[in-house]
């Protein structure tokens, strides 16, 4: 065995022997890298495993074989950003609970094992983002807010037809939403029916990403159908602040979501960034290292 092969091993077994000390409560292996089972065999942590993978069809497999696991996007985020979306994905599908201390493993995709982190849900995952920031009320369904984090990620990466695009989806409060906003342009969602235009269908969050290149934001119910897009967000609050650096939406997200009771998720022309809104103030960053072009 080669010494970085040694290594490997050696840190694959460190690993699972923290994780199977008592005050840890979850196992989370972020990736498509799956522990052999003769490294499992006898271990305490075995019960505590999650698989994050981003392969659907190694995500079945798993779950075939009654192991826990959830999908993330397979896009090339680094090993913080992927941890977080992974955490995300978690808290919206129930697995975790406040106060669970959750050991994480990752590397690059493709690769091996190489990154540990360990977090408590409900405390800080860095100095910018806090995981009970994605706790946002049972107003909002889980599934809803989890499928259009990702779907704008898919923006922020992809962009239209080689193009990077930025854009604003605001969820909950629509009521408020769409008296504080106007049409900007024809309102491709007017006279469907409401189960022909719920983001909970890939044909219509597939529909989302090529409206993306209309201005104006995306108005979003709290289960998932969509009222509208193209909507300028007439809302403003002087009291609102945000970082330098951040343009006209960002500030429209965070006037909105500090007038109203919504939430907002904006993606970055610039970068493909995605920040989530809340109350005025960003509760979840999401960087990416690289788009596709």
């Amino acid at each position: 065995m080669s010494e970085t092969g040694r290594l490997d091993r050696e840190f694959l077994r460190s690993a699972l022997t923290l994780a199977s000390q008592s005050d840890v409560d979850h196992l989370l292996v972020i990736g498509d890298t799956i522990i052999p089972p003769t490294d499992l065999r006898g271990r305490k942590c075995r019960k505590k495993l999650i698989y994050a993978v981003t392969n659907e069809a190694l995500g079945q497999e798993l779950l075939a074989k009654k192991e826990r696991a959830i999908v993330i996007p397979a896009y090339d985020y680094s090993r913080t950003e992927r941890v977080k979306m992974a955490i995300v994905s978690s808290l919206a599908q129930g697995v975790f609970k406040e106060g669970d201390a959750v050991l994480c493993l990752t590397g690059r995709i493709g690769r091996h094992l190489d990154t540990m982190m360990t977090m408590r849900i409900g405390g800080s995952l860095d100095d910018r983002v806090a995981i009970e920031g994605v706790k946002l009320g049972d107003e909002f369904n889980s599934q809803v807010v989890d499928a259009l984090i990702q779907l704008a990620l898919q923006i922020g990466q992809e962009g239209f037809e080689g193009h990077p695009i930025g854009t604003i989806v605001v969820i909950g409060d629509h009521n408020a939403v769409m008296e504080t906003s106007r049409q900007l342009t024809i309102n491709p969602f007017q006279g469907l029916s409401e189960s022909e235009r719920n983001v909970l269908d890939p044909k219509i969050r597939e529909a989302i990403k090529n409206f993306s290149v209309l201005d104006g934001a995306f108005v979003i119910r709290e289960d998932g159908v969509v009222l509208a897009a193209g909507r300028y967000l007439s809302a403003s609050d002087e009291n609102v602040k945000i970082p330098l650096g951040l343009g006209a939406r960002h500030a429209a997200a965070a006037s909105i979501t500090a007038t109203t009771r919504c939430i907002a998720l904006v993606v970055s022309q610039t970068s493909g960034a995605v920040r989530l809104f809340k109350e005025g103030n960003i509760v979840l960053e999401l960087h990416q290292t690289a788009r596709r072009t």
